[in-house]
């Protein structure tokens, strides 16, 4: 009788153990968590860069700065991603993604997940997510002709289109006959005021063939929920496209920035942003890429244009160089840079880099 209950127990045991094994192996079918990543680092130059004294104040002395380079062709960063499927078409998402130097390994930022940090729900009605999570206006990286490059749409309106967003909730559509849309909002989470701090935006997309239109509004309030600075605190529309043929990629971009809240009868409180561009592919690996940029501001606030030249050699799928010249020619009281170093108001400025870029 001892015997007959022992074999029972070691058959449940066992049917347990292979009911466990099989669980689990469902379980993996249906997770999947992705470790990835990207390394850019390499060497810059720019001539005509802006003294200042010990206390920071401009000396009106100009010099030429040579140095090593990081994050000039798109941010180094470390990312964990995952999905689970729930069944009946609908998934689970996370992403949490951190961006960093890699010339002296210092992160962007204090936070742990410096860049995005969400979770969401997708499925047939389009997905969903909550967290942190890049500014919508980084959409403008599909019309830009160098792509997430440090010399780009960014540099005439210092940095505007690439912001980060917390506290955000984000929905996306399905594609319905090449066309979809993202709203986002990220609330200011201050107490008697829904505006104050808060930031808002939708991004609209249809493609058919070689065409991609893109549309793009946002605003980023101040903590009075005001539009006071255009880099800073503004209204931002921006409309453009992109036409592939064969293999030739062209560009076109207007932006449009405002801040009527503006203070300061001498500071800037629009801007009116142009660019054009081309990608061209000489062989698999060799692009060459050309840009022109041009931003005009008002109240006397000057007007520059950016010239780029550049191209990529891809070693591999996940590894390539790039090399890209620029010339930022400001006029009046403008005086953007063709990076981190401004010019002094009114002055050009000549700048390149040239680097490696790793992905896992």
């Amino acid at each position: 009788m001892q015997q007959k209950k022992f074999k029972l127990q070691c058959i449940r045991a066992a049917v347990v153990t292979m009911l466990i094994a099989a669980a689990c192996a469902q379980a993996q079918a249906q997770t999947s968590v992705t470790i990835y990543g990207r390394v850019d680092a390499g060497v810059d130059y720019q001539t005509n860069v802006a003294l200042k004294d010990a206390k920071g104040n401009l000396t009106g002395q100009t010099g030429s700065k040579l140095g090593a380079s990081g994050n000039q062709w798109g941010t180094s960063m470390i990312g964990f991603k995952g999905t689970e499927d729930l069944g009946g078409g609908l998934s689970a998402f996370f992403l949490l993604e951190s961006g960093f130097d890699a010339t002296n390994g210092s992160t962007n930022g204090s936070a742990l997940f410096n860049r995005r940090s969400y979770v969401g729900l997708n499925g047939s009605a389009g997905s969903i997510k909550f967290g942190k999570n890049l500014f919508i206006v980084n959409d403008i990286w599909n019309l830009d002709p160098t792509g997430q490059q440090f010399m780009s749409t960014q540099n005439l309106v210092n940095g505007r289109n690439w912001p980060g967003a917390n506290n955000v909730i984000e929905y996306q559509t399905p594609t319905w006959g090449g066309f979809n849309a993202t709203v986002q909002t990220s609330l200011g989470e201050q107490a008697g005021s829904t505006k104050n701090g808060r930031k808002d935006g939708i991004s609209l997309l249809y493609t058919t063939g070689g065409l991609e239109l893109r549309a793009i509004y946002d605003v980023i309030r101040d903590a009075n929920g005001r539009y006071t600075d255009v880099y800073t605190a503004s209204k931002d529309l921006i409309v453009g496209g992109t036409f592939t043929v064969d293999q030739l990629k062209m560009f076109a971009g207007y932006e449009n920035v405002s801040a009527p809240d503006t203070a300061a009868a001498t500071a800037p409180d629009k801007i009116n942003h142009y660019w054009i561009g081309a990608n061209y592919a000489v062989t698999p690996a060799l692009t060459l890429i050309g840009a022109a940029y041009h931003a005009k501001l008002n109240h006397d606030a000057g007007s520059a244009s950016l010239f780029v030249v550049g191209g990529t050699y891809n070693f591999s799928k996940r590894t390539f160089l790039y090399l890209d010249v620029g010339t930022v020619r400001n006029k009046g009281n403008a005086n953007f840079g063709t990076e981190f170093d401004n010019p002094l108001p009114g002055h050009a400025q000549n700048g390149g880099y040239a680097g490696i870029s790793h992905s896992f």
